[in-house]
């Protein structure tokens, strides 16, 4: 096996998602393994592991796996080396546009639910402050 190609335990550790997800992912074709081993296990490339971080970080922002599919068919089409008509690029460009604007709204709402709970966990804290300290 040549060092281009990982496991997918290895696959598993860099990406820190689980093998039973990685196997998922490729179930419903967002990622399909580069290469098989002689023993019949599954090949993973760089590529393959850019594609399961990009799936990665789509997620806690409640993007659903065909949207995903959605953004990785553009972005595999703009990287294909293809020659695109001019206006397939821009209507992937756009696409992608588009993605780029939903996770920036997706991550304001986030910030907006972080900053909430951090609040109240300090009104907690606050609040058991002077249980802790005893009575004199």
């Amino acid at each position: 096996m040549s060092s281009a190609h990982m496991q997918i335990g290895e696959v598993a550790a860099r990406t820190e998602l689980s093998l039973r997800t990685i196997r998922h992912y490729e179930e419903t074709g967002l990622v399909i393994p580069s290469a098989r081993s002689q023993g019949g296990f599954r090949l993973y490339t760089e590529a393959d592991v850019s594609r399961l971080m990009v799936i990665r970080r789509m997620k806690p922002l409640g993007f659903s796996l065909d949207e995903m599919r959605s953004l990785l068919e553009a972005t595999d089409r703009l990287d294909s080396g293809d020659d695109l008509s001019p206006e397939l690029r821009e209507a992937l460009l756009e696409r992608i546009r588009d993605f780029e604007r939903a996770a920036q709204q997706r991550v304001e709402t986030l910030r907006t639910q972080l900053a909430r709970a951090e609040e109240f966990a300090a009104d907690l804290a606050h609040r058991l402050a002077p249980a802790a300290t005893p009575a004199p």
